[in-house]
């Protein structure tokens, strides 16, 4: 039987429940079938197992992860991470990333500068075994996603850094800035009671003045 080009595989399930899941706190949601602005993959059989190694966005990827990400500015990102090769044909990383970036405030729209710094740890499986995972699940009847934060495939030999490395930082960000001491200033708590603060009349007051008439 002919494969349907059209069917979603695991790789395809995973990027769409991290951004579903970047939906949910605020990010932008890039859709189904849109594409990780940082990219940067790995072929297992070229992995040095302990390595630092360093992973810094261009120029343009910095322009693009702001604009996807509505940030003024991006002007550091830095992901040191280390691979290892482990049983079952798996992969662990564990890393740190560090990001300097200026969002701006929901209140004020002033720049509010955002300063990332924190670890970072995920584990690839080969595709068959993610497969097998989720046959079992459906098998079982769980209509869940039980794959949908860990772990990352491993299609063809390869590992895609640049989408984890960049929906973590997506999901790092605050989705609703605000500068220090900033605050919406809500006046209806403070109306007088016969009438508003802004000097209209209030019309439950003028409907008590025609019942006294």
């Amino acid at each position: 039987m002919a494969k349907d080009p059209m069917a979603k595989g695991p790789a395809d399930k995973h990027f769409a429940a991290r951004t579903r899941k970047m939906a949910g706190r605020g990010a932008t949601d890039p859709g189904p079938e849109a594409e990780s602005p940082l990219k940067r993959t790995v072929k297992i059989d070229t992995i040095r197992d302990g390595q630092e190694e360093i992973l810094e966005p261009t120029a343009a990827e910095r322009q693009d992860m702001a604009s996807l990400q509505d940030l003024k500015g991006l002007d550091s990102f830095v992901f040191a991470y280390t691979l290892r090769r482990a049983s079952g044909g798996s992969v662990r990383l564990k890393g740190r990333l560090q990001a300097q970036a200026t969002q701006t405030c929901v209140v004020t729209l002033e720049p509010v500068e955002a300063s990332i710094d924190m670890p970072v740890e995920a584990e690839f499986w080969p595709e068959t075994r993610i497969r097998a995972i989720e046959r079992q699940a459906s098998e079982d009847g769980d209509d869940g996603d039980p794959l949908a934060e860990w772990p990352e495939p491993i299609m063809d030999g390869t590992i895609d850094l640049g989408s984890l490395v960049y929906e973590t930082f997506a999901l790092a960000l605050d989705p609703y800035p605000r500068r220090e001491g900033a605050a919406f200033d809500w006046k209806d708590e403070t109306a007088d009671a016969d009438g508003l603060e802004d000097g209209r009349e209030n019309p439950f007051a003028a409907l008590e003045q025609l019942k006294r008439n």
